[in-house]
């Protein structure tokens, strides 16, 4: 099994990533599961995910066809696209000088069978390179309760920002340089 890290560039890939997405959200995921494996908590409509796709290219991994993961690309100027997210964009800009120029990461998530074999990090190493050189750092939030994925994102070499409270939750604000 050869995993291939590329841009997303066709609907097919798309859907696929809404698939992957629907599959990990913390809505279909259990209790006992969230904790081991995580969740995803974002739901995207196939015409915001192909709007952002268009604006910077998502990154997926694949598996001859079939993608297995992916990180998704959203430039700034999504950001109240997306009513949950509108809260990370305020505190991105209460931290973020603005002439830093930024991706945010929408949502990074891998088939549950194909984890573990770093196709986390590589998804993030082929987004740096992707984004380079016109953003210089890559910011998300993540569910200060989803402790497997802030655990993954530190060891990849995010650092926290700052945590903050919205939608009645506590999410860790972190950045990748």
């Amino acid at each position: 099994m050869e995993i291939k890290f590329t841009r997303c560039t066709s609907k097919s890939e798309l859907q696929q990533i809404l698939d992957l997405q629907q599959k990990n959200h913390l809505q279909n995921v259990n209790a006992e599961e969230k904790i081991k494996e995580g969740f995803v908590t974002v739901s995207h409509t196939l015409e915001i995910l192909s709007e952002m796709n268009d604006a910077c290219p998502h990154i997926i991994a694949k598996d001859q066809e079939k993608v297995v993961g992916y990180a998704l690309c959203m430039h700034p100027r999504f950001g109240n696209d997306i009513k949950v997210l509108k809260p990370m964009f305020l505190e991105i800009a209460s931290v973020v000088p603005k002439t830093e120029s930024f991706i945010a990461m929408g949502q990074i998530c891998i088939d549950k069978e194909y984890r573990r074999q770093g196709i986390f990090r590589k998804l993030y190493e082929t987004m740096k390179k992707s984004i380079q050189p016109e953003f210089n750092s890559i910011i998300t939030e993540v569910d200060a309760t989803n402790l497997r994925s802030l655990e993954a994102h530190y060891a990849v070499g995010f650092k926290e920002l700052k945590t903050y409270h919205a939608g009645g939750q506590d999410w860790k604000l972190i950045v990748l340089n």
